[in-house]
């Protein structure tokens, strides 16, 4: 008798042991889930065209073959893997061209970061080249440490870095290497 009574004990905590450790792993699988989908994608769009206002004004439009949304991270971000072609709008509504290889749009912090064959043309086709440029929508300011040749009509001036409203009206080369003027 006492040895069946002890046989019933062991199989009842054998069985308790595996309910437990069966439920354990499912709760792991379950977080295994969560956290791989947590690095994916929240979707992935082609062929996009954004625009981005400020008091009822346009301020930029944003064309892409692709972006892929990252909203689901704690510091949420657009990314665009293959290229942009970026319109920004000064006050009196003149644009500037910026195309790039890649960008990030970082949803926090207003900042895009450019990359890649940068190519910035204002209105007044003053042209500005260099690898990096990060472009503050809040600011509408755009700046680069990187460096860059930027060309205007009189001048083609080299530098380590580069800061400019967005207008261009403030616009200049940081740490000049150096300046080639251009005659017509």
């Amino acid at each position: 008798m006492k040895s069946i009574q002890k046989n019933i004990t062991k199989s009842i905590v054998v069985l308790s042991l595996g309910a437990v450790l069966f439920s354990c792993n499912k709760r792991l699988d379950k977080i295994q889930q969560s956290s791989k989908l947590s690095y994916l994608p929240t979707s992935v769009a082609e062929n996009i065209n954004t625009k981005h206002t400020d008091s009822g004004r346009l301020t930029s439009t944003l064309i892409s073959p692709k972006m892929i949304n990252y909203s689901n991270r704690t510091f949420p971000y657009y990314q665009f893997p293959d290229g942009i072609d970026l319109t920004l709008y000064d006050e009196k509504n003149q644009p500037s061209f910026v195309v790039a290889n890649s960008a990030v749009v970082y949803n926090k912090t207003d900042l895009i970061d450019l990359r890649g064959n940068v190519v910035l043309t204002t209105a007044t086709n003053d042209t500005l080249f260099t690898d990096q440029l990060y472009y503050d929508q809040k600011k509408e300011w755009l700046f680069t440490d990187f460096p860059v040749k930027f060309r205007t009509k009189d001048y083609l001036t080299n530098g380590n870095g580069f800061d400019a409203n967005q207008d261009f009206t403030n616009a200049q080369v940081l740490e000049v290497t150096g300046r080639i003027y251009i005659e017509e």
